[in-house]
């Protein structure tokens, strides 16, 4: 651990020599000599007076560097059987190709431009060859709704909308096109032009005089050339869900987020040029933008893009099938994705027929990753499974065991310990840091470093209050934790996913944990509700193993005695029912908030981003059933 805590000091006291250090593995037209202004605090600019472009750092560098036959991108649908693989020289054609389109479309310099895509790698050619001009993109999740899209089509006002005519999930056709249609009703802001990409599941129908085909477009394209960018220039703008209903776009810079990548993947993930790195994600995350899109390419590595599920497409062995094929090195997916193949295939079946000696490491983010799920996984692939943690605002892991620094110790129930740049702290409501192992506000110390997000898009005063008006010189993470003495930090919930039982400030992530470790169970939420006598109760919701035989009223049974064994009595867990699906987002996070307003009785609206708008009607049966609303 030497050397990861000299390089934690050394980012921390040092920062500007630190950084410094680091944009030397970026390629820059005019190198940067302002390494940090920090005048506007916490509006902090990393690397100012610099120029480069992140499009000719992740693709042309590699060809002019002699690599341009090294495989660059490899696409595999589970949805058409299509497979595909392309090298750098093939990816700097399509990616300088598609610039052309939009630059003929009249996109410059700081137009915005709305990728409204499935994953196909169209889809990563139109986020290059926006950068490529030094447009900003805006990718929003394939498939989300109309008036959802819109929200933030008015939010970006885009010159040019790129989209397809559908995208597919298991057993079903989603159309696009219609979405999209719906959604230019809705918005005030009119787009010049769509640029829709034909997929032969579903012919779009294109409207004369706004939409144009894609392919043909592309057909008569010529190459186009980077267009250098300031440091401080937006590379994109991402969507998060605002507590108001609006959206908030999180913007990311280019040079600070070009430094930060390339020492994630140097530091964290240990994945050199030439290696095979698979981030099973969408591009409508921030993951998909961090890890399947730039990081990989920045660094010359090779990624997978994906189209299909890790269950259901055909099967729980579609993971380790693709593995097997590409000789995959690092894996980095949701603990849902685990969770949901554990549930399917407890013993590991499918697991079996494939080679996994590739593989090197297993990293899970995106939703808090319990012990029996990573215990699992290590048992099975018998390789390095790292939780780590990290925010779409932060643009790249704060927390993780960094492989590439010869750390290799992880704990359980932990997200690691800080990687080299991140200052955290746990604080109490009076800003104070608190006692080892006391839960509290996860928090980071100002300034932020580089890559992650310098303000929300046209909105500096709600980035100001909703991220660091709460503790006053601190990042205010929203998440609720304790670090222990060894210094690994315990993420184990949102602050609001924080309860009080009679007095007893307790983590549902510490509940959750505790249900997980039952053999039969795949996965579960825990919710803090509304009691008359306690102020809150914590109440679960489990969903179990294909297969259990066991009466589920014993498996519950069960469980409940588990909790008041591990954590105690004061802890009030009475009240739990099984059912067959929890409510998620898209990218695997649970619902809690939501299903905290149902068992309170209190008025919700299901979220743009729910996965399957059924588990909302299965929870609240059960939760009908345990008596909640009262």
């Amino acid at each position: 651990m030497s050397q990861v805590y000299k390089l934690i000091r050394e980012a921390r006291d040092e920062s500007e020599s630190y950084w410094m250090e680091a944009a030397k593995a970026v390629s820059w037209y005019r190198p940067p000599g302002i390494i940090l202004n920090d005048d506007r605090r916490p509006f902090t600019r990393w690397f100012e007076d610099g120029e480069t472009n992140t499009c000719y750092n992740a693709v042309d560098r590699h060809v002019e560097a002699g690599h341009g036959s090294r495989s660059a991108l490899i696409f595999e649908s589970a949805m058409t059987g299509r497979s595909e693989v392309y090298t750098f020289s093939q990816l700097q054609d399509h990616v300088a190709r598609t610039a052309r389109i939009l630059a003929d479309l009249g996109v410059v310099k700081g137009d915005r431009v709305v990728i409204y895509m499935p994953m196909v790698p169209e889809a990563i050619f139109a986020m290059l060859a926006s950068v490529r001009l030094g447009a900003i993109h805006s990718v929003v999740f394939g498939g989300f709704a109309a008036k959802e899209l819109a929200k933030r089509i008015d939010d970006a006002k885009p010159k040019v909308v790129m989209s397809a005519s559908c995208g597919l999930e298991p057993g079903r056709i989603v159309a696009y096109k219609p979405l999209l249609d719906s959604a230019l009703v809705l918005a005030r802001h009119k787009p010049e032009c769509c640029l829709i990409l034909q997929r032969e599941q579903a012919i779009a129908s294109l409207l004369e005089g706004r939409d144009l085909d894609w392919e043909r477009c592309f057909a008569r394209a010529k190459p186009m050339e980077c267009v250098p960018v300031e440091s401080t220039h937006p590379s994109y703008i991402l969507y998060t869900s605002g507590t108001t209903g609006v959206p908030k776009g999180v913007v990311r810079d280019t040079g600070g987020h070009m430094v930060a990548l390339i020492q994630s993947m140097r530091q964290v993930y240990n994945v050199q040029p030439g290696n095979v790195f698979w981030t099973a994600s969408d591009i409508g995350w921030v993951v998909g933008h961090s890890y399947i899109v730039y990081a990989p390419l920045l660094v010359g590595a090779t990624t997978i893009m994906f189209e299909g599920k890790p269950v259901g497409t055909p099967d729980a062995g579609s993971f380790w099938r693709l593995i097997d094929k590409h000789k995959v090195d690092v894996l980095f997916t949701a603990p849902t994705a685990f969770r949901a193949i554990k549930g399917q295939d407890p013993n590991g079946v499918f697991l079996k027929k494939s080679d996994l000696s590739s593989l090197k490491a297993l990293f899970l983010a995106g939703e808090r990753a319990d012990p029996d799920t990573i215990i699992w996984a290590k048992e099975k692939l018998n390789v390095q499974v790292i939780d780590h943690w990290w925010q779409t605002e932060l643009g790249w892991p704060a927390l993780a065991t960094c492989l590439g620094l010869g750390d290799s110790r992880t704990l359980a129930g932990s997200a690691g310990r800080p990687v080299p740049g991140f200052d955290i702290c746990v604080v109490d409501d009076d800003h104070q840091e608190v006692e080892v192992c006391k839960t509290g506000s996860i928090v980071i110390r100002l300034p932020l470093p580089p890559g992650t997000f310098p303000t929300l898009w046209q909105n500096e005063e709600g980035y100001r209050k909703s991220y660091f008006e709460a503790h006053p010189g601190f990042y205010n993470t929203g998440d609720a934790g304790f670090i222990d003495e060894e210094g690994f930090v315990h993420v184990m919930s949102r602050t609001d996913d924080l309860i009080n039982v009679a007095g007893h400030r307790l983590s549902t992530g510490g509940i959750e944990q505790v249900i997980a470790e039952h053999p039969d169970v795949a996965e579960c939420a825990v919710l803090g509700v509304h009691d008359v006598l306690k102020g809150q109760i914590p109440v679960g919701l489990l969903v179990l193993n294909t297969g259990v035989k066991h009466p589920h009223e014993k498996i519950v049974s069960e469980v409940i005695t588990r909790v008041r064994e591990k954590i105690g009595p004061v802890v009030s867990f009475k009240h739990a029912a099984v059912v067959t699906l929890l409510p998620k987002t898209r990218s695997g996070k649970i619902l809690r908030g939501t299903l905290r307003k149902i068992a309170d009785g209190d008025e919700y609206v299901a979220p743009a981003t729910i996965d399957d708008p059924n588990a909302l009607v299965v929870a609240k049966e059960a939760l009908a059933k345990l008596g909640f609303p009262e």
